[in-house]
């Protein structure tokens, strides 16, 4: 734990957006706290070849990109706190942040949390992930060129992988546990008409087999309770993602009133922080950077971005207050 516990910025998520965001506040001369997590790193931490963040010919182990990126923050003087937030108070400043008992405030705040993808939750899943098995296409995709894959999933998420990999790899088989798809019209229209994009119905992934890589994946069809084994090199797990947002939400028997609603960090129906203005979250001082608010595009890269982004804003906010200070 630190020793000091009062800051100008308090960055909670340690993965691109988050130690991006550092770099720039601390660059900024604001005294910058991360609050990293139990598990620092984001979703690099559990990718193993990373070929698409620019700076690295040949590409680079996602836990080595984090190990970096970290220790160029804390060479600039970031602290870091591997602990999760358990609860924060922004209803007034500065704003209050929660590790157990432990109080920790600051002047300005930026969530950088991530989104974790969801798993099967099977054994044999766990034991192959980054060994075929995957949870973004744009991330892994080109380790498959010419090769036969599977997707898993029938929404938007799904269809958008199986489409980008439609272009590097031989065939993708989309396994869906129902007779028909929930993703939007236009998904499935491209789907459908893309020659080496097929579809199995009513059928879910039971085992994914392989030792030291994914050799095949045996299939359940939930209709007929026949299962058949299918070889591929890739199974891309597209079940959609869950924001880290948990420790945002108040208790179910929070008195909810005007006061209550005007202070707290605004999320939609999925649990995504609501963001205007690209990182600005509906309370003041509050700024959301990363996979926490974006739906669409998951990349490190624009996470990177977007960090960069909310700790700009932070150094305008917190000189706006300065100013406020001195003429009010």
């Amino acid at each position: 734990m630190s020793d000091k516990t009062s800051y100008d910025v308090i960055i909670i998520g340690s993965g691109p957006a988050g130690i991006t965001a550092s770099i720039y506040t601390i660059r900024a001369n604001l005294s910058t706290l991360i609050i990293a997590g139990t598990t620092p790193g984001g979703q690099l931490m559990i990718t193993t070849d990373v070929d698409d963040y620019p700076g690295f010919p040949g590409g680079i182990q996602g836990p080595e990109l984090m190990e970096r990126m970290r220790k160029q923050a804390e060479m600039l003087g970031v602290k870091f706190i591997n602990e999760n937030v358990t609860k924060v108070n922004f209803k007034k400043k500065p704003f209050k942040l929660y590790i157990d008992n432990n109080e920790y405030e600051s002047r300005a705040v930026i969530i950088a949390t991530g989104a974790s993808a969801r798993w099967m939750g099977l054994e044999s899943e766990k034991k192959l992930i980054g060994k075929g098995v995957s949870a973004c296409a744009t991330c892994d995709g080109m380790f498959f060129k010419n090769k036969d894959v599977v997707v898993i999933g029938g929404g938007d998420t799904a269809l958008r992988e199986a489409l980008y990999l439609s272009r590097i790899c031989k065939t993708i088989t989309v396994v869906h546990r129902r007779n028909e798809l929930r993703a939007q019209r236009v998904l499935q229209d491209k789907a459908f008409n893309t020659e080496n994009i097929k579809f199995i119905w009513n059928s879910e992934i039971i085992e994914f087999i392989g030792k030291e890589k994914l050799e095949s994946v045996k299939i359940n069809n939930n209709k007929t309770n026949k299962t058949e084994e299918i070889k591929c090199s890739g199974a891309f797990v597209a079940i959609g993602h869950s924001p880290n947002t948990k420790f945002l939400k108040e208790g179910e028997h929070v008195k909810i009133t005007k006061e209550f609603l005007n202070n707290q960090v605004k999320l939609d129906e999925h649990g995504y922080i609501v963001v205007k203005n690209i990182v600005k979250t509906s309370v003041e001082g509050v700024f959301a950077a990363g996979d926490v608010h974006d739906v669409r595009y998951k990349q490190a890269v624009t996470a990177a971005g977007a960090g960069c982004m909310a700790a700009l804003e932070v150094s305008e906010y917190l000189e706006e207050l300065k100013h406020k200070k001195l003429f009010n």
